[in-house]
């Protein structure tokens, strides 16, 4: 008897070329560089009568940004060894966007709520949603976590950390 031995399916992956995010990143270098020379620019950047000007340096570090960001961005889209592999598929995306989605909210909570309320809210967030903990345990331990940086910080340390436009931990004085 013949056995038809089936090759395996092989799903082609889809995503975001590698060139692509090199491209992007050496985009964004060459306009932190053009940032940088611009600022360091309207500083003084020459050498003044006592030195070097307040943007000396600066101007100098904003240049070799500009001229690594340049030459990236070239070899990433106009070099030869190009590197067409995928850098990300759709599930690795969905995966760093449930974590980077989150963390951006929060950090604007922080400004709204302050940093122990808004603490709390995503470590119970967190721990509900991604790790699959019941509400009552997740609530508890934010709870309790963000009382635990309350005393240490503003307590023992005497260090005030972000109270939030609405403050609702003024109540305790702080």
């Amino acid at each position: 008897m013949d056995i038809q031995q089936r090759e395996p399916i092989v799903e082609e992956r889809t995503g975001v070329p590698t060139f692509a995010v090199e491209a992007g990143v050496a985009a964004l270098v060459l306009l932190m560089g053009l940032v940088v020379t611009t600022a360091s620019w309207k500083l003084g950047a020459g050498w003044m009568s006592d030195g070097p000007g307040a943007g000396y340096f600066p101007f100098y570090i904003g240049v070799i940004l500009c001229i690594s960001g340049a030459g990236t961005l070239y070899q990433s889209l106009f070099g030869k060894k190009r590197n067409h592999e995928i850098f990300v598929d759709g599930e690795q995306i969905k995966r760093v966007l449930m974590v980077l989605v989150p963390a951006a909210i929060y950090v604007g909570a922080i400004q709204l709520l302050g940093m122990y309320v808004a603490s709390a809210i995503y470590i119970a967030a967190f721990m509900i949603v991604l790790g699959k903990f019941s509400r009552i345990k997740s609530v508890l331990l934010g709870v309790a976590i963000a009382v635990l940086f309350f005393a240490m910080f503003e307590v023992w340390f005497k260090v005030p950390l972000e109270k939030g436009l609405l403050n609702p931990t003024g109540f305790l004085g702080y």
